[in-house]
């Protein structure tokens, strides 16, 4: 059953979605050719820790880690390693927080260094697929209607969707009912209502949609091995409409005093 959230709740989780994008904008102070996976998240853990929260991955259904960083063409779920990362490429990090008893949760998938203009162009269409689905998180319609436009903007650029992830709704669990795929029809599913908090994920795939999952049980990679993009908010609905409780704009500004990389989906 959903739980819809009260003001008092969504400013609550609102707080530890902020604290994620701060997490988001220390790691992307590091982000550059060389740096491993495993520093990034220790980064991120003691970054979380020392601001009064704990990661909401870690241990999260026996995760390992605080942050799953997934590179090229895996989509999601991705361990931190000690293998460095490359110039060229791009990086999906997601990270979630648990403070004063509710969960925040955002991805952002970073460029490291120069990236080709193909994986630019992947990026910025996950991006406004991502923002297109937000759009039609409005009181009176229905999940159908965010799963369509995510899925429309994907296709008609070329792309194709994830089917076996979706994002999910966000409160006092990390993943709460109801799911929300990336793709469907308009008019079917729940009816979009006050109070709704949800993490609005598109993992969109440059080649075909099909996924295979390795031998660690969590890492999703495609199985063409063509990069992925992955974007992800945690959204109300506030006095009927869409509010982003996450933020890139922090990371933005982290990107931009970063010479070794760029902002990429503006």
């Amino acid at each position: 059953m959903i739980q819809y959230k009260t003001r008092e709740e969504i400013e609550l989780i609102r707080e530890s979605s902020l604290l994620v994008a701060r997490t988001h904008a220390e790691v992307a102070k590091h982000i550059r050719p060389g740096v491993t996976t495993i520093e990034l998240d220790r980064i991120a853990e003691g970054f979380i820790r020392d601001h009064g929260a704990v990661p909401g991955f870690k241990g999260y259904q026996g995760f390992p880690y605080s942050l799953c960083i997934s590179p090229n063409e895996v989509i999601v779920h991705g361990f931190p390693s000690d293998n460095p990362v490359m110039e060229g490429d791009i990086l999906s990090i997601d990270c979630g927080v648990l403070k004063n008893g509710f969960y925040g949760d955002s991805a952002y998938t970073f460029a490291v260094g120069e990236i080709s203009d193909e994986k630019k162009r992947l990026l910025k269409v996950t991006y406004k697929s991502l923002l297109d689905g937000i759009e039609q998180l409005v009181a009176g319609n229905t999940l159908g209607d965010v799963s369509w436009a995510i899925q429309n903007t994907a296709e008609k650029a070329g792309y194709s969707v994830v089917r076996e992830l979706v994002g999910h709704g966000v409160g006092r669990n990390l993943h709460e009912p109801p799911e929300l795929p990336n793709f469907g029809k308009k008019g079917m599913g729940e009816l979009i209502k006050e109070g709704l908090v949800v993490a609005i994920e598109p993992m969109i795939n440059m080649g075909k949609r099909f996924v295979v999952q390795e031998k660690d049980g969590w890492t999703i990679r495609t199985a063409d091995r063509k990069p992925s993009g992955h974007y992800e908010h945690t959204v109300a609905v506030i006095d009927g409409k869409p509010e982003m409780l996450s933020t890139f704009s922090l990371i933005e500004e982290s990107l931009k005093e970063n010479k070794y990389n760029s902002v990429i989906i503006r």
